[in-house]
């Protein structure tokens, strides 16, 4: 599973990095960032649970080709 925020969208709230903090940041421009290219599979609820709480559906899964 691959993860991007769109930074339009995001509004810094932090929400994902509540969630899954191995797995998200918040910028200093507010918005907030993957840190890994592809999630881990000891890390997958984390990403779904980060998915499931950010408000604005700024985290979106990246469909892989």
């Amino acid at each position: 599973m691959k993860l991007t925020v769109n930074k339009e969208a995001c509004v810094g709230c932090g929400a994902c990095t509540g969630v899954a903090e191995d797995l998200f940041e918040v910028t200093d421009e507010q918005v907030s960032v993957c840190k890994v290219e592809e999630i881990p599979e000891d890390k997958m609820q984390q990403a779904q649970d980060a998915l499931d709480v950010c408000p604005t559906g700024a985290i979106v899964e990246v469909e892989e080709k």
